[in-house]
């Protein structure tokens, strides 16, 4: 019987058909896998997904962590499902070999992954939070901090968690007042004194884990205003004793717990640090460790950030898709009404899926959840070339094309992904919103992806403010230069290859010149207030290319599943990239509609 969590026939065209990351092998960091080697991993996941995490996803929803004052109580298969996680050696799949880690392709690991988001996006945040947090700490941590923190989450001992928003200042970093008071012996040991209050902080407390790693935003007194003053620090929810065993309780303390609509069975906490409720040695403050270089917090951060964009867009793909193939499932099944030209109301009734309406929003769903894989594999590509870099010019060029696709990957999939989840409960119809089906949940559980991690209005400045422009467009010419590769490849085929090749290089074109126009004209208020535009449009035109890419790597195949390629693909620049005409158009007028508005006419 096949998934209804992912599709892997659909993961095996992209990874191997389209990537090709079986030629990863003869690079030497990853030498020592093989395609046999990759299956087995995607099979392991799919089991251990199917098994473990799906199985409690509608019970985590309906009985979600409580906290009584004392202590969170989180269902028990959440930590049955983290321990077999754990067990098969999955935290590290991706980590370097002198940590312990198996080395795989990220392109690899993220398509593993993404069963589990599939499954069960809550409990998989647990350990997306964790992987983050470890590879930021193997990157700019020291070898004690390697040994005393990264280690033991490796080994599923420990979580981790990441702590950036305070109440005051949401999404506003440069607001923050968490302050770091340095220790007459900070210089030596790196210790500091933390005092303020963290909000938003998803897996920060609970007691399937030994330990806590919390990696926490804060200003160490007379250090710069701004972005620029903030430092990063590990602060443990239990201190470590010389021989890194578990300690005294550090002052990190729970103050609540936040309910959400959807992603429910993940602790989404308010931590407050330094407020007296444990002492650590006798001294106020809760103990925290110096990442890296004080004042570079920002700087250490934004990798784990990065990650966890991409992961977040990734999961919104992963829920999109299994919506998709439930709404499939239901479509099949549910027999409702008669072909429009049918007279005869004794005829037998037909599956829905035979009324064109109902393949409208099927096909919709495919283009949206099919594209938005196919995008974060293609990240978690460049990832790899990046990583196993044979010169640094590929090196730079890798790690160009992925700074301008970051805001991409995190933001398209999280809105579009959603409409396929909502699409998804129109084909299920009354049954779409009741809880007795899955799609109603998928939705809630998606809703949230769009904040995580920087809205989309933060992701459009990102994209236009800085990666647009950042060394003089190049971001946006070395995109503009696979783009034209691919619509030279698809041009020459003719047919609808070259048909779809052409209707996006007007689009790209028409995007460029706007682009130059929008920077041009000296209204930089106006330019960036239709920043949100511009990002739609963007990732419209090039989530087009991908299905470009797609429908190339399917040419000269017969089959259902590649017909299928090129019918989304037909239906993806047929009915959503003419999106981005008007768009377009608008960010090229440079309208100030929203800059003129006035709060008191509201």
């Amino acid at each position: 019987m096949k998934s209804l969590l992912l599709s892997r026939r659909d993961l095996d065209f992209l990874l191997y058909e389209w990537l090709r990351v079986d030629e990863l092998t003869s690079r030497e960091r990853f030498a020592e896998h093989s395609r046999e080697t990759f299956d087995a991993v995607l099979d392991l996941c799919e089991q251990l997904a199917t098994r473990y995490f799906a199985t409690h996803n509608k019970k985590s929803d309906a009985n979600e962590p409580s906290f009584d004052g004392e202590k969170v109580t989180v269902i028990p298969e959440v930590k049955q499902a983290w321990d077999a996680f754990a067990q098969a050696d999955l935290i590290a799949m991706s980590m370097d070999q002198r940590l312990g880690g198996a080395q795989l392709p990220a392109t690899l690991a993220q398509a593993a992954f993404a069963w589990f988001s599939a499954a069960n996006i809550s409990t998989t945040g647990y350990l997306m939070l964790t992987m983050a947090n470890a590879n930021l700490l193997a990157r700019f941590g020291t070898q004690e901090q390697v040994e005393q923190f990264v280690k033991p989450m490796l080994a599923g001992r420990f979580s981790g968690t990441m702590a950036l928003s305070e109440t005051q200042a949401g999404s506003s970093l440069a607001d923050i007042l968490t302050r770091a008071e340095p220790q007459r012996d900070a210089s030596a040991s790196g210790t500091y004194r933390l005092f303020g209050s963290k909000m938003w902080i998803s897996g920060a407390e609970h007691e399937m884990t030994d330990n806590i790693v919390n990696l926490v935003l804060a200003k160490i007194p007379g250090g710069p205003a701004g972005t620029k003053g903030i430092s990063l620090f590990i602060v443990p929810k239990y201190l470590l004793d010389e021989n890194g065993a578990i300690g005294e309780r550090n002052d990190v303390v729970l103050a609540g717990l936040n309910h959400k609509m959807g992603q429910r069975g993940i602790t989404n906490t308010v931590l407050n640090l330094g407020e007296g409720a444990y002492t650590p040695g006798g001294q106020p403050g809760a103990v925290g460790y110096l990442v890296g270089e004080a004042h570079r917090g920002i700087a250490y951060m934004f990798t784990m950030m990065n990650e966890a964009r991409l992961g977040v867009g990734m999961g919104a793909v992963a829920l999109g898709y299994t919506g998709y193939l439930k709404s499939v499932q239901y479509a099949r099944e549910r027999p409702q009404g008669r072909p429009v030209g049918a007279k005869d109301p004794s005829a037998p009734q037909v599956p829905i899926i035979e009324h064109a309406d109902v393949k409208r929003m099927l096909l919709a769903q495919k283009a949206y959840v099919e594209g938005g894989l196919a995008l974060l594999l293609y990240c978690g590509k460049l990832v790899d070339l990046a990583h196993s870099a044979q010169s640094d010019e590929e090196r730079d060029s890798a790690t160009l094309l992925l700074e301008m696709l970051t805001p991409v990957g995190k933001s398209w999939p999280s809105q579009w992904c959603l409409a396929a989840n909502d699409l998804a409960i129109q084909v299920h119809g009354g049954y779409g919103y009741t809880r007795e089906y899955d799609v109603e949940q998928h939705y809630r559980d998606n809703r949230l992806n769009p904040i995580h991690e920087g809205t989309h209005g933060i992701q459009s400045l990102d994209l236009l403010g800085r990666k647009v422009v950042s060394r003089g467009g190049a971001g946006l010419a070395a995109l503009g230069a696979v783009i034209s590769r691919t619509v030279a490849e698809a041009g020459a085929l003719g047919g609808q290859p070259a048909e779809h090749a052409s209707l996006l290089d007007t689009a790209w074109q028409r995007l460029v010149t706007v682009t130059a126009e929008m920077f041009g004209s000296g209204d930089i208020e106006a330019a960036m207030a239709n920043s949100v535009v511009y990002l739609e449009a963007f990732g419209h035109i090039v989530v087009a290319w991908i299905w470009l890419q797609q429908e190339l790597a399917a040419h000269g195949h017969s089959a259902d599943f590649y017909d299928g390629k090129r019918q989304a693909a037909r239906y993806f620049f047929r009915y959503e990239l003419p999106r981005t005409a008007p768009q377009l158009d608008l960010l090229a007028s440079l309208d100030r509609t929203t800059v003129d508005m006035r709060a008191d006419w509201f």
